[in-house]
């Protein structure tokens, strides 16, 4: 006769039964959900610009990367997220960025609380680095 194991009580044979417990894979996920709540809006961090307002605006090409100049009411100059010191060093930053990316374009968005000659010196700064031609960053008006 076979195994004792594999015969039960009425004398057929008895397939083994696998369960997979799934108690740890809830708790990964669970964890990792909190992490990711957690986390997500942080990533979404910014520098808050008052941009001003216009009727109608050019869509943006979305294949290519620009670096994106703000100017913050407080007169602070910030590249791509990081603080730049004064308007000299943000033309020394944009030289350096323009000669690793011959292609680059540059979006300047200045809070509309900024006194116009600023706008004015970043926009030279900007010019002067060897950008041709530099983007406004505008946004429509509120319906």
């Amino acid at each position: 006769m076979a195994n004792n194991m594999d015969v039960g009580r009425s004398g057929t044979r008895r397939s083994a039964m696998a369960h997979i417990n799934v108690t740890p894979f809830v708790d990964v996920m669970l964890v990792l959900l909190i992490i990711f709540m957690i986390t997500a809006p942080m990533l979404d961090q910014g520098v808050e610009v008052d941009l001003p307002q216009v009727q109608q605006t050019p869509g943006l090409p979305a294949d290519i990367e620009p670096m994106v100049v703000v100017l913050q009411s407080n007169g602070q100059i910030s590249v791509d997220r990081v603080d730049i010191a004064s308007v000299g060093s943000l033309e020394r930053v944009v030289r350096q960025a323009r000669e690793n990316r011959p292609d680059l374009q540059v979006f300047l968005e200045a809070d509309q609380a900024v006194a116009y000659g600023l706008v004015v010196q970043v926009m030279a700064a900007i010019k002067q680095a060897g950008i041709d031609k530099l983007g406004m960053v505008t946004r429509l008006p509120e319906e």
